[in-house]
């Protein structure tokens, strides 16, 4: 748990730069079930670069959300990510109580590349060996003002923040209660989402680091608007694979190739960084997630570069659900998209 109460949470509000997802969840005897769901697009102004530049608009689809799916939501859980927010693990000397936290945060001043009296931090022990008497932590610290503007636009939501997450450990989160972990594949889990893409590397069966990717989706999106002339909803609906008719798929395609090259160098400088790390000469397996994961040619153009295997995430394999909720569309065109508001519901109601 991150940042949170030990309040019990069953609502997941991922609020991202294109989208604010929201999923309500609960746990019948170790079994998870959807109770309600929603996705409201935002405009590709709202939010930009990990900055709130249109506050009303975000409070009004939250707002609207909320009154859709189940207006009797109040608490919520939710999540960061990007430059705003820290993730490292380190090795320590095993401590317990109050002299494991002094020693983790002297740690955490020494890595921070911000002054530990401007964020706001939670650590995790990971591990613990008697032998060497070492442990290992999970450090998480985000930057306050960066925290701040989220938890107000929530609060001024009419909801409660009862915790905060970050987007890589909901999508690990929801990765572990649908998918069965190989101790012997080394997994990398990409969620590429408009404007930032998660990497987070699961290795020996367990969580081993993550790494964001400052490019995503935004850039597809602006470029096939460039290069076919389209407005905003229709840049949309293309960049969906919902205009196939429309326009030339072929174009389409060496569009998004290109412009997705900036993306694709930020993910492979990753690869590399955690293979050097952690001693290993090849990632075995991709779980793609986000919007990304939904953009025609990308997933194929991924496997391609990275030569790496590629499966579109679904957080939905082991969850119950009305499937009235996704009246709409196929479950699956939706799916991928909902890997962080699961997680973050899951993560209180295992």
């Amino acid at each position: 748990m991150l940042f949170g109460s030990r309040n019990k949470v069953t609502t997941g509000l991922d609020i991202g730069s294109s989208s604010v997802k929201l999923v309500r969840m609960e746990n019948k005897g170790g079994n998870y079930a959807i109770r309600s769901m929603g996705i409201r697009e935002l405009p590709a102004e709202a939010i930009v670069a990990e900055e709130i530049k249109d506050r009303d608009t975000i409070i009004f689809a939250i707002q609207n959300l909320i009154e859709q799916t189940d207006p009797s939501i109040r608490e919520v859980a939710i999540s960061v990510s990007g430059h705003g927010v820290l993730t490292d693990k380190f090795t320590i000397d095993r401590k317990t109580g109050t002299e494991a936290e002094q020693a983790i945060l002297f740690e955490a001043e020494q890595r921070a590349p911000f002054d530990v009296e401007d964020v706001t931090m939670d650590f995790h022990i990971i591990d613990s060996d008697e032998e060497t008497n070492k442990m290992d932590v999970l450090l998480v610290a985000a930057r306050n003002e960066f925290l701040t503007s989220i938890l107000e636009v929530v609060t001024d939501a009419g909801l409660k923040p009862v915790l905060v997450d970050t987007d890589a450990f909901a999508i690990l989160n929801a990765y572990e209660i649908n998918y069965d972990i190989d101790p012997d594949r080394v997994t990398a889990l990409i969620n590429v989402g408009y404007d930032v893409t998660n990497v987070t590397f699961i290795m020996d069966g367990k969580y081993h680091s993550t790494r964001d990717v400052s490019a995503g989706g935004r850039v597809i999106f602006d470029t096939i608007q460039r290069e076919f002339r389209l407005n905003q909803e229709l840049a949309a609906k293309a960049i969906k694979g919902e205009m196939e008719t429309s326009i030339d798929q072929d174009m389409l395609k060496a569009t998004i190739v290109t412009s997705a090259e900036e993306m694709i160098s930020g993910i492979e400088v990753a690869f590399s960084y955690f293979k050097s790390i952690a001693k290993v000469n090849a990632i075995d397996w991709i779980i793609l997630s986000g919007g990304g994961a939904l953009i025609p040619f990308l997933p194929e153009f991924i496997q391609s570069k990275l030569n790496v295997p590629i499966e579109i995430a679904n957080p939905l394999r082991n969850i119950e659900y009305d499937p009235d909720m996704f009246s709409y569309i196929q479950p699956e065109r939706i799916a991928p998209l909902l890997a962080v508001p699961i997680g973050l519901a899951a993560r209180k109601v295992k």
